[in-house]
């Protein structure tokens, strides 16, 4: 039997990097986005070459009513679900000050990128316990896309560190709640990857990448944050649980 994994935020970036990884290992796909179908169609139709079934999910993962629908729309397609990987999430439209940040700013960005992953793993998590109980040989897991700001402080973008701290304690929390039932959660933690996220910033980080920031002198591709995740949701680091899994080519590696 094909394992299914729901990747939020899955059809660019990070998020289809990891797509492409799971669906070249056998993994049947459920990917999330906020953009209408036909944007995503051919995307779809790309990975589906792979040989697995793959549909899309239009749903804003803030909103508890699209999260809702979203799993349903899962469970209606594949009545199953192996692996949740919380991978959407948004940077701050401004980049302010951390005494000029905006309200409305924090909200989006922590409701995105926080409380809509947390209610996605909680309502994944209890999907999960109840397929564990009636479905022989079931495994599951979840994996949390966060950022190595979780840890590393940007004074011009703290709603999306406090956002990534406080994904890192939700992954430790559901990983000791779930630990005694065999789902591990796991955090995967990117440094500096080439993204449409990042592109704005891509003059910035090739300076301070030659300037020696990285042990490894290069940007982080989306298939080496999707390499991770394949190797975790495979099960190959199945007693684990709670543990973050560095993609930063080396970036938060204490220097002298």
């Amino acid at each position: 039997m094909r394992r299914i994994a729901l990747i939020t935020g899955g059809t660019r970036g990070i998020g289809l990097g990891i797509a492409a990884t799971l669906a070249q290992r056998g993994f049947d796909l459920a990917l999330n986005g906020v953009r209408e179908p036909a944007a995503v169609a051919d995307v779809v139709e790309q990975l589906k070459q792979h040989g697995g079934n793959v549909i899309y999910c239009q749903a804003d993962v803030a909103v508890r009513a699209e999260r809702e629908r979203m799993l349903e729309q899962v469970n209606t397609h594949y009545g199953a679900l192996h692996v949740l990987v919380n991978n959407a999430g948004v940077a701050p439209k401004e980049r302010k000050d951390v005494l000029e940040m905006q309200e409305e700013s924090y909200d989006r960005v922590m409701n995105m990128n926080l409380k809509g992953p947390f209610f996605l793993a909680q309502a994944a998590a209890n999907w999960m316990l109840r397929q564990q109980t009636s479905v022989p040989g079931f495994r599951g897991c979840i994996i949390n896309v966060s950022s190595i700001s979780a840890t590393v402080a940007s004074l011009n973008r703290g709603e999306y560190c406090i956002s990534k701290a406080g994904l890192s304690m939700v992954t430790q929390l559901l990983a000791l709640r779930l630990g005694a039932y065999q789902v591990p959660v796991y955090e995967v933690r990117p440094g500096i990857i080439a993204t449409d996220m990042t592109a704005g910033v891509k003059e910035k980080y090739d300076r301070l990448i030659g300037e020696g920031l990285l042990a490894q002198p290069r940007w982080g591709l989306p298939e080496d944050v999707g390499k991770a995740v394949a190797m975790l949701a495979a099960g190959e680091l199945a007693y684990s649980t709670g543990q973050v899994v560095m993609i930063d080519g080396g970036l938060t590696i204490s220097r002298l």
